[in-house]
């Protein structure tokens, strides 16, 4: 009995060491299955390859973008461009994060050696007497006020975040571990994230804007059309909060993280700009910018001097006009878009032809030509040529337009949707 007793002991031992797998590669069992769900807002682009570049010969402007064929990673985009409504949310998510702060108290949760964070299930009351106290250092000075209303001082609403820079920790002389510190690999910035509402103004001179810098950010009548005077930084800001926001609700719902949102490369939105449709200038075909009908099929600036014929003054609505095949609205016309790539006449010439993609990270001190970012699609303010979706333009990574906002993009983690 003894005996029988030491040897099951023995085989109850050793089976627990193979972990039940009989000794075999089997990998790590028991984790979860895991489908990736469609992003709120955002249409599944497929991988695919295309020739990207000007579908028709561009002499003047052969020295920027040649025709070349590329490839691209199956992705997620918005359908729209990001709203004014939607930025909101990220300018009050700031707001309220200050005065969680200020508050203190139950707004706070102790994480010990990793100080305090926001408790978000408390509200905050903002015409609390003792509240108001606390937080009027967040409004504007009494000196400042307009007919002494009480407003929010938007030169407070900083944002601090952070990403890692994987192309410098990529770098062979950073690539052994345990010799470089990762924390030189995390960057750190801080922006203003309220949109330069003024762009109406010092965009133009000799124009009046004043009616529509007055209401467009903050009016519940331009809620749903899309949002400007965003600077490349602040938009790059808003792609991190975003993932932070979606993965802090994953995370307490004890689910896994998905990939980040962030700008678009600038192959990425040409490709999905095309909607499958292969040599085509515009995206919804052409080789016209109107309908059988004679309607415009995009917002821009469709004659000297006529801005309306095309049934827009400044931007319109983000579901205006009719989708391209993927069911993108707006990828030509109403607002140019950001995208994540530096711009360089040449690049066409040394990016890759696999997901090709050029970044530059800007210093203050850098000269303004490698402070340009790519812009795609045109405006409401542009001739019909840039709203052709094979041309490129770009504006400074520091400046904000009356013309020019964004969308953001996630990757899909997998081959295709029927890997699943």
């Amino acid at each position: 009995m003894k005996r029988l007793i030491v040897f099951s002991a023995v085989i109850l031992f050793l089976s627990s060491c193979g972990g039940g797998n009989r000794g075999q590669l089997v990998g790590v069992q028991k984790r979860e299955n895991w489908y990736q769900p469609d992003p709120y807002g955002m249409v599944f682009i497929p991988s695919g390859s295309f020739v990207m570049g000007p579908s028709d010969q561009d002499v003047p402007y052969a020295v920027t973008a040649q025709g070349r064929s590329v490839s691209v990673h199956a992705f997620y985009m918005d359908n729209t461009e990001i709203t004014n409504n939607e930025y909101r949310q990220f300018v009050h998510w700031v707001r309220d994060s200050l005065a969680h702060r200020l508050i203190g108290g139950d707004h706070l949760i102790d994480e010990g050696e990793y100080g305090e964070r926001i408790n978000w299930r408390e509200r905050i009351d903002y015409d609390d007497e003792e509240n108001i106290e606390i937080l009027s250092e967040l409004y504007l000075p009494e000196a400042e006020r307009f007919y002494r209303r009480k407003e929010f001082d938007s030169r407070k609403m900083n944002f601090e975040y952070y990403w890692v820079d994987l192309h410098e920790a990529a770098q062979r002389e950073n690539r052994e571990q345990g010799k470089v510190d990762r924390s030189v690999f995390i960057k750190r910035d801080v922006i203003n994230v309220y949109p330069d509402t003024l762009a109406w103004i010092h965009d133009y001179t000799y124009s009046f804007n004043d009616p529509i810098t007055n209401m467009y950010f903050w009016h519940p009548a331009y809620d749903e059309y899309p949002v400007v005077g965003v600077t490349w930084k602040q938009a790059r800001a808003f792609c991190i909060w975003r993932t932070q926001l979606l993965n802090s609700y994953l995370m307490e719902g004890g689910e896994t993280f998905v990939q980040d949102f962030r700008l678009p490369t600038e192959s990425e939105w040409e490709y999905a700009a095309r909607g499958g449709l292969e040599h085509s200038p515009y995206p919804w075909g052409g080789p016209y910018i109107r309908n059988s009908r004679g309607c415009f099929l995009g917002n821009f600036k469709p004659m000297r001097g006529n801005y309306l014929d095309d049934g827009g003054f400044y931007s319109v609505k983000v579901t205006s006009y009719w989708p391209n095949d993927y069911g993108l609205y707006c990828m030509a016309g109403n607002v140019s878009e950001w995208t994540s790539n530096s711009y360089d006449e040449s690049a066409y010439n040394f990016t890759h032809d696999l997901n090709p993609d050029y970044t530059y990270e800007a210093k203050e001190s850098d000269p303004p030509a490698l402070k340009r970012k790519v812009i795609r699609g045109g405006s409401w303010k542009d001739v019909g040529y840039y709203l052709q979706t094979g041309t490129r333009s770009y504006e400074y990574q520091d400046t904000a337009k009356c013309y020019v906002g964004f969308r953001c993009v996630m990757d899909f983690m997998g081959r295709d949707k029927s890997d699943f």
